[in-house]
């Protein structure tokens, strides 16, 4: 199932509007290209309704923020809501100050969300109004841990009913859920950690698999966390003596390029609850 969805996305080549932040646009870009997508960026106020009409989804990532990008995060979220668009936001650093809390819980209000990814510590502040988030990375007393995971899962399950958009929460261990049904999540390697910009690039790849498989929400965000995670545990095996993180990415977006629906359906580690 999880590989169909892969299939998809380089059968449909979904045109996906970014307004992400400038630390990771390049590599969000190439993410999208990698999974057979294609990336327009954008966030000018006066482009942003034009861009996301020609496309079929949108990713909002408020990770550097300015007055003309939440402007545009608004502009292009309403226009994507009244066409019927797919719509992520990534919250990045939610809790973090009073910007981004206000500007993610604002969004919410006006913006029909079908996904919603962050560390647990970011989605706990959309939940709650309030968080104690460490800059962009989770909090350790939020980490998702096999001690924490019945609570975490009832959670997700929780905001994801109360929100209406599938919850995807990423981590060491990840968590894909709507409102009955919860994708436990084992992919991926610690060392990605060391990279800036694996999160973003996971919003716009999700992004590109719900748009293409737009009856399938859950199972398509499922199917773009277990790539990424998969693509770090690949990636980590072409690793050379003498390389490091700027490495490690390439070998990621490599992997993600070579991945396929049998590699990833044989690769996928996950259980339901």
């Amino acid at each position: 199932m999880l590989g169909t969805m892969l299939d998809n996305v380089r059968k449909n080549v979904p045109l996906v509007h970014n307004i992400t932040n400038y630390v990771t646009v390049n590599d969000v870009a190439n993410v999208i290209l990698a999974c057979g997508a294609s990336p327009i960026m954008s966030a000018e106020p006066d482009d942003v309704e034009d861009i996301t009409t020609i496309c079929g989804g949108l990713n909002i990532n408020i990770g550097t923020l300015t007055k003309d990008s939440i402007e545009g995060m608004y502009l292009a979220g309403t226009k994507a809501s009244e066409l019927g668009h797919k719509i992520l936001l990534d919250p990045v650093g939610a809790g973090a100050s009073r910007l981004r809390t206000e500007t993610s819980t604002g969004l919410m209000e006006k913006v029909n969300f079908t996904v919603i990814r962050g560390n647990i510590s970011e989605i706990k502040t959309l939940a709650l109004g309030s968080g104690t988030t460490k800059g962009v990375d989770a909090d350790v007393a939020d980490k998702v841990t096999d001690e924490t995971l019945d609570s975490a899962v009832a959670f997700a399950k929780s905001f994801a009913k109360e929100s209406g958009a599938v919850v995807a929460i990423t981590g060491a261990i990840d968590l894909v859920a709507d409102a009955e049904k919860c994708y436990v999540i084992r992919n991926g390697r610690s060392e990605m950690g060391a990279i800036t910009g694996t999160g973003c690039q996971l919003s716009g790849m999700t992004t590109a698999f719900i748009t293409a498989n737009p009856d399938n929400v859950l199972e398509a965000t499922a199917a773009a966390v277990c790539t990424m995670g998969l693509a770090g545990e690949i990636g980590w095996s072409y690793m050379r003596e003498g390389e490091g993180n700027s490495s490690y990415r390439n070998h990621i977006i490599d992997a993600i390029y070579n991945m396929d629906a049998e590699t990833l359906n044989k690769g996928a580690k996950y259980e339901i609850r």
